[in-house]
């Protein structure tokens, strides 16, 4: 028997638990020739989104029909170094290896390859030659954060230009109607690329957006139904994992190996393993948040930090008791809500106000938090200091 977890991979469509929300409003957006940001944490799983998509299974299974959809999918992280051209010519080359079916069609667009027509102008040109075949293109781009990120061969200028272009095929071209675009990234789009101007239009406002959160407690329960646990085992998993998919899937490939064996692990055995096979990904959360959101963490975390770091903090810290942590709080809602969004921390309670109403989404987050400050050398001490100062004393 294959383990159903996966770990280190995109989940297959048919083991794909949850989002039903955000798949109908992709189907949504696919069936209008409109267009989808989703975007969530490290984790989150984005890539099995956007390959639940591009599944003709999946497109049955919900009612669609795939038969006219051309479905191309890519990652910019895959583009070295990321560019326009470099994206546009992946686009393209995708397209024509989906198109083995409509051979003239796919000869017509190798055609613009050859003459090194491979970019953005030519996408309507294509789009017209879908269109004519009763086709139109699914464009599913995944780490759209690259795109949005400077590099010594993509400049600010070529980034706007980029997002202008795409903005107008997907938003403004007449041939809008062949298209869907649907993109991945690790933050809103608005908070990622380039200020706006007061002269032009929003560059991501013909998207739709929607976060990919951690999953319900009933998803959870459907995710780890293949598998006879305790109770005790069960509410480990809750406090380390949440709702988190990533840290889910390892924690239920580690419980169907030890089953393979014959034998469940106890708690502790349990709770060792995980975390040796999980800190990468906090790791990762906890490099991707800015210095603020983390200081918000480390607040979150104060009460059990404060013994551990008295020999190591050498400013005065002595005043941040609750009150002090709930002014603080209330005057980062932004920071703090991206940290919900993300999936690092949960709103508890939105009738309260300050600390009180969040708490981290998992206890495996929390302490990698402390055991991150707490290990830190001198110079990383400074910074937590320099932002706990800032955060203080706007």
């Amino acid at each position: 028997l294959n383990n159903p977890f996966v770990v280190g991979a995109p989940v297959p469509p048919d083991r794909f638990v949850g989002r039903q929300s955000e798949i109908l409003a992709g189907f949504n957006q696919i069936s209008n020739r409109s267009n989808l940001a989703i975007w969530g944490g490290p984790g989150m799983g984005k890539t099995s989104f956007l390959e639940l998509l591009a599944s003709p299974d999946v497109w049955k299974e919900y009612g669609q029909d795939p038969s006219q959809a051309v479905m191309v999918l890519l990652s910019c992280e895959s583009i070295q170094p990321f560019t326009a051209s470099g994206f546009w010519q992946e686009v393209l080359t995708e397209l024509i290896y989906k198109l083995d079916s409509e051979p003239d069609l796919q000869t017509e667009i190798e055609t613009l390859l050859d003459h090194g027509k491979a970019t953005a102008r030519a996408m309507p040109q294509v789009l017209r030659k879908l269109g004519k075949h009763n086709k139109f293109l699914v464009l599913l781009v995944d780490d759209y954060d690259a795109a949005l990120r400077e590099n010594p061969h993509y400049t600010q200028a070529d980034m706007e230009a980029f997002l202008s272009e795409c903005r107008s095929i997907a938003y403004h071209s007449r041939e809008r109607r062949y298209l869907s675009m649907i993109v991945t990234s690790l933050r809103r789009l608005n908070e990622l690329g380039p200020s706006l101007t007061p002269d032009k239009s929003p560059w991501y406002n013909h998207y739709l957006f929607r976060s990919l959160k951690p999953l319900t407690e009933t998803e959870v329960e459907q995710l780890m139904a293949s598998i006879p646990i305790t109770p005790a085992l069960r509410n480990v998993i809750k406090d380390r994992a949440g709702g988190h998919p990533a840290l889910l899937q390892i924690a239920g490939s580690l419980l169907f190996r030890a089953l393979r064996t014959g034998k469940l692990p106890d708690t502790e055995t349990f709770i060792k393993e995980f975390e040796s096979q999980t800190r990468h990904i906090f790791q990762n959360i906890w490099q991707r948040c800015s210095d603020v959101e983390q200081g918000l963490l480390i607040l979150m975390a104060w009460s059990k930090l404060k013994g551990g770091l008295e020999q190591k903090i050498t400013i005065d810290l002595s005043d941040i008791d609750l009150t002090k942590i709930d002014v603080i709080f209330s005057q980062h809602q932004r920071e703090l809500t991206n940290l919900v969004e993300q999936g690092v921390i949960i709103d508890q309670d939105q009738e309260q106000l300050g600390n009180g109403r969040y708490s981290f989404a998992s206890l495996g987050m929390e302490q990698w938090v402390i055991q991150e400050i707490q290990t830190s050398d001198q110079a990383l001490v400074q910074k937590w200091q320099t932002i706990l100062l800032k955060l203080m004393n706007p």
